[in-house]
């Protein structure tokens, strides 16, 4: 008799990618801030020309059902709703004369608006 294995593997979003530059200048604003119980927090709201908006900000706020990332001592939180659209983003910090500041290159994204800000 032949018994056949049936598992099913979970497949998961992969987590989200905090660049070294990024977590470098997450650690200045921080530094900048005066306080060490804040977290990056990453979320996606409804918004925007495309639908979802990404927002970053800082936080000392413990949600149930966050993920919470170390990255060389920064911590990032993505609450539970966000996780499933970030899962596999990049964030990293441009400085350049044409840009300046965070971006976040997600897979998950069929697409954007002209101005970058949203997505669907």
């Amino acid at each position: 008799m032949t018994v056949q294995d049936t598992t099913e593997t979970e497949t998961r979003p992969s987590s989200v990618v905090l660049t070294d530059t990024a977590a470098g200048k997450v650690k200045t604003l921080l530094e900048q801030e005066g306080r060490d119980d804040l977290q990056l927090r990453i979320a996606v709201q409804p918004g925007g020309c495309s639908g979802m908006r990404y927002q970053l900000f800082f936080d000392e706020r413990k949600l149930d059902g966050d993920t919470v990332l170390d990255f060389s001592g920064v911590k990032v939180a993505v609450d539970r709703m966000s996780f499933p659209y970030l899962g596999g983003a990049t964030i990293d910090f441009v400085d350049t004369i044409e840009k300046q500041g965070f971006t976040i290159d997600n897979p998950n994204a069929q697409g954007s608006c002209a101005c970058g800000d949203s997505f669907h």
